[in-house]
């Protein structure tokens, strides 16, 4: 297992605009996507890695993995049928730092992404950004009447702990 580490606040700083791979291949049950990497998880290098985001225990308590798995497992997911992507690939402090420009765009890649790998499911973590990159303001949370390809799309709230209420 890779060593789990905390980023220095020098990292987080340097953080700002870089890229978190995409974990994703053909045929999966579902394809996770955030709306963009905060900058721990840059920093860090893997997904929905800063502590008090909720996405992992979901996971787990969503039984989609068979335990609790640390963000520097992220890519185990992918046995399990799970990928992890983005809608804007660039890290921010926050999500709605975001332009809509990058959100058009990043609605377009991720939809060409979604034709190539073919997943059953993409599952959007963030309704206001599904809301604001597709085009569909009165969506709400649940699969919706809209594919991407032949993919149901799903939409559940946003793990961050920056949206814990």
């Amino acid at each position: 297992m890779e060593e789990i580490w905390k980023p220095t606040p020098e990292q987080l700083e340097q953080a700002i605009h870089k890229q978190l791979p995409d974990l994703i291949e053909p045929g999966l049950k579902a394809l996770f996507v955030g709306t963009n990497p905060g900058l721990y998880s840059a920093a860090v290098g893997h997904h929905f890695a800063r502590p008090g985001n909720r996405f992992w225990p979901a996971m787990h308590r969503g039984k989609i993995t068979e335990r609790l798995y640390s963000p520097f497992e992220d890519y185990k997911l992918l046995a399990r049928g799970g990928g992890l992507t983005n809608i804007v690939s660039r890290a921010s402090k926050r999500a709605d730092e975001l332009s809509k420009a990058e959100l058009d765009e990043g609605a377009e890649i991720l939809t060409r992404k979604v034709v190539k790998f073919q997943p059953q499911k993409v599952v959007f973590l963030g309704i206001t950004s599904y809301r604001k990159a597709f085009g569909r303001n009165k969506a709400q949370l649940g699969l919706q009447k809209e594919q991407i390809g032949d993919a149901d799309v799903w939409v559940l709230p946003n793990p961050s702990g920056l949206n814990a209420h």
